[in-house]
C-alpha cells in the first residue's frame, strides 16, 4: 500500500502500525510527533493505530531555530511566567547556528534556561541524522516550542498540537507572521489562535506587536506573557519604540519580554532598563562573528539592565550638576 509522508509518496510492502512504521524508519518513539490524516497520534496508541492505503502522515522533531555558577546580587531576583520559576531573563533561540556543538556552547554561555525551538519534519531517508535533543538536553534546559515560519492561525494551532505531543510541554510560544517580507505579527491570526490554545489549556507567551491595546487584549484572553517585538526579527535595529513598550509594561499584570529586534549587548540592556521581565533572542548571538562570546555578553547585558532598572536611574536634567559641591571651594 502506498501513504504521504512528509509531503511524498510512501510505499509500505505490508499494513503496519505507527509503532512499526517508525521501528522500520528507524526512528526513537520518544523524540518525535506523528500526525495522521491531520489528527496527533498519541504516543500511547502508536502500537494500536494501524496505517491504510492512502494515509497522509507528518512524523516531526524539534530543530534549532543553563544556569550560570556566577553569583551575584540578581541570584534571588527570579523570573517567573506561568507559575514557573527561572533564574535567567534571557531566552535564547536555537537557530541560525553553525553546528549543532556551537549552538550548545552558546547556550551554555548566555546562562539561559529557556530555549525556543522550532518544529520540522525529520529526515525519513536519514533516521540516524543528528537531533536537536542530542546537544541541548530537554532535561536541562526548558524546551519552548513556537510556530515560527506560521502564517495563519489554523498552522500554529497544527504546529503547537504537535509539539506538545512530541515533547509533553504546554508552555509555548505562539507567533503568526504577516508576510516573508517584514515578519511581523499578524495580531487578527494571533489573537484567534491565542484564543483557541488557550482553551486547550496551553500557557501562551505570544509574540505581538508594539502596540498596547493589542498587548491588553492578549492578556484578557489569558496570555502567560506579552512579547512585542523590538524591531523587526532578525533585523539587529534595537528597541524602536520604546514608549509603546513602557506603556505594555505599566499596564501589564503578566511578565512582559521583548522578543525580536535586539543586535548587541546595549539592546538588551534598553530593553531591561525599561522594565522588561526579560528578553529573547536568536540572530544576535547566532550570527555574531564569535557567538559564544556575545552570549556571554548578551548574559551580563540583561543582568546589568536588571540591576539599572531596580536601582532607579538618575533624572535627566536639562544643565549640569557637579558632582563635587561648590562651597569651600580655594
Amino acid at each position: 500500500m502506498n501513504i504521504i509522508l512528509n509531503g511524498d509518496n510512501h510505499h509500505l510492502d505490508k499494513s503496519v502500525t505507527v509503532a512499526g512504521l517508525l521501528s522500520t524508519l528507524g526512528f526513537d518513539e520518544r523524540k518525535v510527533a506523528v500526525e495522521r490524516n491531520l489528527e496527533i497520534v498519541p504516543k500511547s496508541n502508536y502500537s494500536n493505530v494501524s496505517l491504510s492505503d492512502g494515509d497522509r502522515l507528518e512524523i516531526v522533531h524539534f530543530i534549532g531555530g543553563g544556569v550560570s555558577d556566577d553569583q551575584d546580587e540578581t541570584v534571588d531576583d527570579t523570573f517567573e511566567v506561568a507559575g514557573q520559576v527561572f533564574k535567567s531573563r534571557l531566552l535564547v533561540g536555537t537557530g541560525k547556528y553553525r553546528n549543532f556543538e556551537e549552538n550548545a556552547a552558546a547556550l551554555e554561555a548566555s546562562g539561559a534556561e529557556i530555549v525556543t525551538v522550532a518544529v520540522r519534519r525529520v529526515n525519513v531517508t536519514n533516521p540516524k541524522e543528528p537531533m536537536l535533543m542530542d546537544y541541548i538536553d530537554p532535561k536541562k534546559y526548558r524546551y519552548l516550542p513556537n510556530t515560527a515560519g506560521c502564517f495563519t492561525a489554523e498552522d500554529a494551532l497544527r504546529t503547537l498540537r504537535l509539539a506538545r505531543e512530541a515533547g509533553g510541554w504546554d508552555l509555548v510560544k505562539l507567533e503568526v507572521l504577516w508576510d516573508h517580507v517584514t515578519l511581523y505579527p499578524h495580531m487578527t491570526e494571533t489573537l484567534k489562535a491565542a484564543e483557541i490554545l488557550i482553551k486547550e489549556d496551553f500557557k501562551v507567551m505570544v509574540y505581538c506587536s508594539d502596540d498596547p491595546i493589542m498587548a491588553r487584549r492578549l492578556e484578557e484572553l489569558g496570555c502567560a506573557a506579552i512579547m512585542p517585538l523590538g524591531a523587526p526579527i532578525g533585523s539587529g535595529l534595537g528597541v524602536q519604540n520604546p514608549v509603546g513598550i513602557r506603556l505594555i509594561i505599566e499596564q501589564a499584570n503578566v511578565p512582559v519580554l521583548v522578543d525580536a529586534g535586539v543586535g548587541t549587548a546595549s539592546d538588551a540592556a534598553e530593553a531591561m532598563e525599561l522594565g522588561c521581565d526579560g528578553v529573547l533572542m536568536n540572530t544576535a548571538i547566532a550570527q555574531a562573528k564569535e557567538p559564544v562570546k556575545m552570549a556571554r555578553a548578551m548574559k551580563y547585558a540583561v543582568e546589568a539592565g536588571r540591576l539599572a532598572y531596580l536601582s532607579g536611574r538618575m533624572p535627566k536634567k536639562m544643565y549640569a550638576d557637579p558632582s563635587s559641591p561648590l562651597a569651600g571651594l580655594i
